[in-house]
Parts: C-alpha cells; sequence; structure tokens
C-alpha cells in the first residue's frame, strides 16, 4: 500500500548506530544513516550518499511511501522521528532559514546555513533540528537519546511487533549525530541549550494513519477516507477492522497487567504505564485496523506497592477508554453509512468486543446484572490482583 500525505526531502549520511537485538539477524546494513532536510546539509562536512523522498509524519518524523518490510502480514514502511520541525515552536511563524540564522551567534553556523549542500525542493516548507531543550530529554525538532533509549528498551522487550498482546512499531536502530553536527545544531536556540546527544530513531510502521492528532488523515478528521484508503469494501471486511481496533486497543489499556512483575528488592510490583503519550496522538492504525503505538518514548516502568496494584490497572483504563470509544463510534458510523447494517448500539459492541477478546489470555469478559465487565488478570497470573472493570452498562 502507498501511504498519502506531503513530500518530505531528505539527505542520506552514514552514521553510527546501536540496533535493537530482536533486528540483529537482519541485513540492516542500509538503515546505517541519519537523515537530514536540505536546510541542514550545509551543517555537514560531507555530501549526503543519496536524496530521497518521505512523506511528513507527526511534527518532527518521516516515513516512507511504500512498505519496506512486512511483519504481521503487514506492509510496514520506514520512519524516521527527529528530522526537524517547519514551526517556530514560540510562534505561528515558520521555521525557515532566516529565522534560523538569527538564533545562533557563530558566523561559521549562518554561512553553512545560506549555502546548503543538498539544493531546497520547490514547495516543500524548509524544517529544521534546533539545540532548543525541549519537553524534558529532546531538541526541538530532534530527538535526544535519553528518549530514544527509552524508546528502545521498551522495542527490545516485544516479540518483534507484540508486547503480550500490545501491539509496537517497533524501533529498530538508533542513529548517532557526528559530534561537529551536533555542536552546530546546539548554537541554534532560543532560551535553554541542549546538552545531550542527538539521534534519530529508525522505526517500522504499519501507516502514517493516527486516531485524531499529529497526523493529516485520522479516525477523528476523515474516517471515510481511511475506508477508502485501506480498502474496506464490505461490511464483513469493516467488522474485522473493528474487532481488530478493539482487541489492539483493549490491549493497550491493559499494558500495566500484560507486564506485570514483582520485584523482591522494593516488595513492589511494577508494569509498563503511559507518560505524556496518548491512544489519540502517539498510535498509528494498520490497514487491517490494528493500532500500533508508535512513540515509545513515554512508556516506562512504575512500581506501586501490592494494595495499589487494582487503581493503577483502573487508573491505565481510564486513561484511553473515551479515545478508544470515539473511534470505534467513528468506525463504526462509517460501517452503517456505506453498508446500511445497524441496530443497537450497545449490543453491538459488546458482540465486537467478545469476538475481538475470545483468544485474550489477560482478559475475561463477563455479563452480570449491571452489563458486560471485564476482569483484567495479569502476566503473574496473581488471582488475588485480578481486577474487575465495568465496560458496557445495561
Amino acid at each position: 500500500m502507498r501511504l498519502s500525505g506531503l513530500p518530505l526531502t531528505l539527505g542520506e549520511y552514514p552514521a553510527r548506530t546501536t540496533t535493537n537485538p530482536r533486528f540483529e539477524g537482519f541485513d540492516l546494513a542500509a538503515l546505517d544513516r541519519i537523515y537530514l532536510p536540505p536546510m541542514l546539509s550545509g551543517l555537514v562536512d560531507a555530501l549526503p550518499a543519496s536524496v530521497r523522498t518521505f512523506l511528513e509524519d507527526d511534527n518532527r518524523g518521516a516515513v516512507s511511501p511504500e512498505p519496506v518490510a512486512t511483519l504481521d502480514g503487514l506492509g510496514f514502511h520506514l520512519s524516521i522521528k527527529g528530522v526537524g520541525s517547519t514551526t517556530d515552536p514560540f510562534s505561528s511563524r515558520a521555521l525557515d532559514r532566516t529565522l534560523a540564522s538569527a538564533l545562533t551567534d557563530s558566523d561559521d553556523v549562518r554561512r553553512r546555513l545560506a549555502e546548503p549542500r543538498v539544493a531546497p525542493i520547490d514547495g516543500e516548507p524548509e524544517r529544521i533540528i534546533t539545540g532548543e531543550r525541549w519537553l524534558r530529554g529532546s531538541p526541538y525538532g530532534g530527538q535526544g537519546l535519553e528518549h530514544a533509549t527509552i524508546a528502545m528498551r521498551v522495542a527490545e522487550q516485544a516479540d518483534l511487533t507484540s508486547l503480550h498482546g500490545f501491539l509496537i512499531a517497533p524501533v529498530v536502530k538508533i542513529a548517532y549525530f557526528p559530534a561537529e553536527l551536533e555542536e552546530r545544531i546546539r548554537t541554534l536556540h532560543w532560551y535553554r541549550r541542549f546538552s545531550g546527544p542527538i539521534v534519530q530513531e529508525i522505526r517500522l510502521v504499519p501507516s502514517n494513519v493516527r486516531i485524531y492528532f499529529h497526523s493529516r488523515s485520522t479516525i477523528g478528521s476523515d474516517v471515510r477516507h481511511i475506508f477508502d484508503l485501506f480498502g474496506v469494501r464490505s461490511n464483513a471486511e469493516a467488522l474485522r477492522f473493528e474487532v481488530a481496533f478493539l482487541r489492539s486497543t483493549v490491549a493497550l489499556l491493559t499494558l500495566y497487567a500484560r507486564t506485570l512483575r514483582y520485584d523482591p528488592a522494593t516488595e513492589r510490583y511494577l508494569g509498563l504505564d503511559f507518560h505524556d503519550v496518548w491512544l489519540d496522538k502517539d498510535a498509528v492504525l494498520a490497514p487491517n485496523g490494528s493500532v500500533y503505538f508508535v512513540d515509545l518514548e513515554g512508556i516506562e516502568e512504575e512500581g506501586v506497592d501490592r494494595e495499589r496494584v487494582p487503581e493503577r490497572l483502573e487508573d491505565q483504563v481510564y486513561r484511553s477508554l473515551y479515545e478508544l470509544l470515539f473511534a470505534y463510534e467513528q468506525i463504526e458510523q462509517e460501517r452503517v453509512r456505506r453498508f446500511g447494517e445497524g441496530g443497537s448500539r450497545k449490543a453491538q459492541l459488546t458482540g465486537l468486543l467478545i469476538e475481538a477478546l475470545a483468544k485474550d489470555p489477560f482478559v475475561r469478559l463477563r455479563d452480570s446484572a449491571s452489563g458486560l465487565e471485564m476482569e483484567i488478570r495479569n502476566a503473574l497470573g496473581d488471582e488475588g490482583l485480578y481486577t474487575t472493570f465495568p465496560l458496557v452498562d445495561r
């Protein structure tokens, strides 16, 4: 499947990388690269090995239009996180060469910005990686090693794309910027200079379609286009799409339970939880309806005392349940609009959930006097920590 989006031209430069151990059996030498926009080409002492057209993805990412690998029976596309941004973070102005030149005190950097080694592409907005410290551990427009390492740590735990049923877009490599490029980029800052290593995440993603934010095509903004893009042509295909969507998003809601472990040293229970990342903007939709979490830098292990485990499990469900139901509602409305097979809203969702979770080892559904309940089990098999959550009320 060819993805749609605005073109983004990047130069490829040989780079030092570290590889996800899960992918060490693959020939990935062609990915020992960093990818830079034309505006930054003058900051590198060498010409690019090649110049390649990607599509923009999110505010600092790029994705290949064509798939480069097959995982889970699906085509996965090359994704680069940290290729520069196009907008001034402190205004609505374009982050172009004129503004960038005003940020640096280095005459050499100004000269290099004025003399790019790769000519700007007509019609493409200029983009740049800056040295401004952004969020906790990344430069604005780029990616920091601290965040990339967290993402890699999560990816290493998965069986390529699945972490106990929680689907991820895996980080394959971390690519490091050469020291001279880092130092030139660091001069481009407004207030706070980023001091850590600057890198890029080399990832594999099933699409560039997000749930609601950070994509030009989302379930929330253009579900009709998504049905067309993914070739959902019949009611049966739409129902399979919904089942895959629910199966993968319920796994996201229960990630803590799926990764729960006990640490004897601290006598605490640890599991993976989400920080500053969300279903609506940090996950992408595959053509079969499955949701893959792509921005892994906000997933870290958290520990609580035993009596707090049920509360943590419930908090994680509540954190993304609205986003799940919102997206499901858009998909279901489009299915009914196209194929005309509607019915009771609650009965429809209940039936799909039962099908989606029939083989899930961490979730059991049961009918009760109040409605459909979800029993959340855990990786420890500790029945004392099983937690019941009301999913669909009567």
